[in-house]
């Protein structure tokens, strides 16, 4: 397996050459990119390069993917990503009903076609807003992948299940569709009062090693990536994450 990282988990654990080199030398070979690290893409890169890490994902904002693609294609480049994703979209954008939500569904359609047309793969990234259920009793979720039948999805299953979802009956209905996994995990209660309620993968409540297996057997995820939004050390977190993680191979 070639774990990977998000960045954006040690976006307060700075500089950046203190954190690429840690992850090397942890055994992660790969890590995923966000805005913070775009600044200068040739650098960054060589940082990587120099620490045996690849860059394969990338968030990149529905903004930038919409009205500056060329900008963002030189980016990825630079990095080498081949799977874009759009992570994320603003409370005061997001849509109300389900027409709304297969509006938003059919813009990330579109940028998926002009992603494929440039040879890279694209993929929407869910949180928890996407799994509350709409006044009608049905899922914004449903609605963005039906209205996008041909882009991808990066399943961040922690927060699938803060919105209320089960994991595996969207893994089942949508596995195809997974290609990527953010692996991230919910504090015990009481716990990580400090880390908005998230844990160290495999010291939390999510059931990661029955969920590994399902996603290994029933998805098309090639990239499992590590996240946790707000820890309180980054060491400590992407070590004994990774050595979780391992364990489920066994």
């Amino acid at each position: 397996m070639n774990w990977s990282f998000q960045l954006y988990s040690a976006r307060n654990f700075q500089p950046w050459t203190g954190v690429v080199k840690m992850l090397g030398q942890l055994g992660y070979s790969q890590v995923e990119g966000f805005g913070g690290v775009y600044d200068d893409p040739k650098a960054f890169r060589a940082e990587l390069d120099k620490n045996g890490l690849a860059m394969p994902t990338g968030h990149f904002s529905i903004d930038a993917l919409e009205n500056d693609f060329d900008g963002v294609r030189k980016i990825a480049d630079a990095l080498g990503i081949t799977l874009m994703i759009c992570p994320y979209l603003m409370p005061d954008q997001r849509p109300s009903d389900a027409a709304g939500w297969r509006g938003f569904g059919e813009r990330l359609a579109k940028v998926g076609e002009t992603a494929k047309k440039a040879g890279y793969g694209f993929a929407w990234h869910n949180h928890d807003f996407e799994f509350k259920a709409l006044a009608d009793g049905s899922a914004p979720q449903d609605h963005i992948l039906s209205a996008a039948p041909d882009i991808g999805w990066e399943m961040d299953v922690a927060w699938v299940i803060r919105g209320g979802a089960d994991p595996l009956p969207w893994i089942e209905k949508h596995g195809k569709r997974i290609v990527a996994v953010h692996v991230k995990d919910i504090a015990k209660p009481g716990e990580g009062l400090d880390e908005d309620g998230w844990s160290d993968v495999g010291h939390g409540t999510v059931d990661w090693a029955g969920l590994f297996k399902a996603l290994r057997a029933k998805s098309a995820a090639q990239y499992f990536i590590m996240e946790q939004d707000n820890p309180n050390d980054i060491e400590r977190y992407a070590r004994r994450s990774i050595a979780a993680a391992k364990s489920w191979q066994e």
